[in-house]
């Protein structure tokens, strides 16, 4: 019973962004602990496939609870993230072959703190809004 009621709040999807910004935030920091490795190339995590299968999952579930008489349907977890070197013909090439540049690596870790920082803001709030609604209904 709460389980599917937790999933049609935006908790899931809050946790699926905080597990992929966990996984890039070390693939970020392993690319900077490389930087002097000649031949290195850069791995990351697309943002972008990220939150189009995110997009989905979501539209899914919610298409699936607006059904008249559908039970809770389980929660539903993304694809695993691809892993992937960066595409070298994008990136400056580096005499020593590697494509590490530490500016772009910290101004990437930056933006993807940012995205875990307001995705564990958001469940925070969540959790406050759920602690309210649950503190009311055993007063009364």
């Amino acid at each position: 019973m709460w389980n599917g009621w937790l999933n049609q709040t935006a908790l899931p999807a809050l946790e699926q962004t905080t597990v992929f910004a966990q996984r890039r935030h070390l693939l970020l920091a392993g690319n900077i602990a490389n930087l002097d490795t000649p031949g290195y190339q850069t791995r990351d995590l697309s943002v972008a496939e990220f939150q189009n299968a995110l997009k989905e999952v979501v539209e899914a579930q919610q298409a699936r609870s607006s059904m008249p008489g559908s039970a809770s349907s389980p929660h539903h977890t993304l694809p695993e993230a691809v892993e992937r070197t960066r595409d070298v013909t994008k990136q400056v090439l580096y005499h020593d072959g590697s494509d590490v540049s530490l500016e772009e690596q910290v101004a990437e870790i930056s933006k993807n703190q940012a995205m875990h920082d307001m995705a564990v803001a958001l469940m925070r709030s969540q959790f406050q809004t759920l602690n309210m609604a649950i503190r009311e209904s055993v007063n009364v």
